[in-house]
């Protein structure tokens, strides 16, 4: 948990929501903080199990994964390949398209290219290739006469991605099985604060959405998870033009560390399909291993 990447605070918070429900479930539970001593402390405490609460850069996209597995601890979520790749938006939108799931056009540009010209009709969006929960995304709207002025922390390399208008839905899968559509409302861009503070962004779970885009979004979000090689929990984010109908539901992303408090979209629908945050953790233990 914790971990140096731009998402500790939410890394922090879902480690220690996810330490009292295994310390609930009958665990004994040691809380690491990770740092340049992860692997020293994880030698000193020898656990039969690595529970992996980290999001981000480092603990998402592959290097935790490859020191876990050089040490041998069984860890929890996806393996090295599949935590890289989903982790890279771009490379991972060249599995889906293979996979023949909907995307919308985006390209990589460099970060001054992005500052000094439109490099897209707007509308679109602009946001780092590796990151997650919404971190350093720019909106530019369709009358935007200027391109983005992008902070100067932002990666030399972005994502530059075309706007899809209409409504954010999820969908979290659980091994083999896609749980249910999270409707998210917001009244504005679903940005960082949007998805954790209070009050950002309210969830209809189920979706009130037809059977025929609800049945989609299960079987794209399965197949995500299946062609980049997720394993134990995933959740996968759409957007959904209704006015389009089917044409316009695309997959955005798959995030293979989804949020685990108990009221974060993944934990909320496995609550919605009966089952409850202690045992959603204690599953993801059982399923721990080595080579994912």
């Amino acid at each position: 948990m914790g971990g140096p990447s731009a998402e500790r605070e939410v890394s922090l918070s879902s480690g220690r929501e996810c330490a009292a429900a295994l310390r609930e479930a009958g665990y004994t539970v040691v809380e690491v903080d990770a740092g340049p001593d992860l692997c020293q402390r994880l030698t000193e405490i020898a656990p039969d199990t690595v529970f992996n609460a980290l999001h981000g850069r480092w603990g998402e996209d592959g290097c935790v994964q490859g020191l876990l597995e050089w040490m041998g601890l069984p860890y929890t979520h996806s393996g090295v390949l599949a935590s890289a790749l989903a982790m890279d938006k771009q490379k991972s939108k060249a599995a889906y398209m293979a996979e023949g799931l909907p995307v919308v056009e985006s390209h990589l540009a460099a970060r001054d290219d992005v500052c000094g010209a439109h490099v897209m009709d707007p509308p679109y969006v602009v946001k780092p290739n590796n990151e997650g929960s919404s971190v350093g995304v720019y909106l530019v709207n369709e009358a935007a006469n200027a391109p983005p002025a992008l902070s100067a922390d932002m990666p030399e390399i972005v994502m530059v991605e075309a706007f899809v208008p209409g409504r954010e839905l999820t969908v979290t899968v659980m091994g083999d099985r896609a749980l249910t559509v999270t409707d998210i409302l917001t009244d504005g861009w679903y940005d960082y604060d949007a998805k954790y503070k209070a009050g950002g962004s309210r969830h209809v779970v189920p979706a009130e959405i037809p059977a025929e885009i609800s049945e989609a979004c299960l079987d794209y979000a399965l197949r995500a998870h299946e062609v980049l090689g997720c394993r134990g929990l995933s959740r996968t984010d759409f957007r959904w033009d209704e006015a389009r109908g089917l044409e316009g539901l695309v997959l955005l992303e798959t995030n293979t560390q989804p949020g685990m408090t108990p009221t974060s979209l993944s934990p909320e629908q496995a609550q919605v399909m009966g089952i409850s945050f202690p045992e959603l953790c204690r599953w993801m233990v059982e399923d721990a291993s080595c080579n994912r």
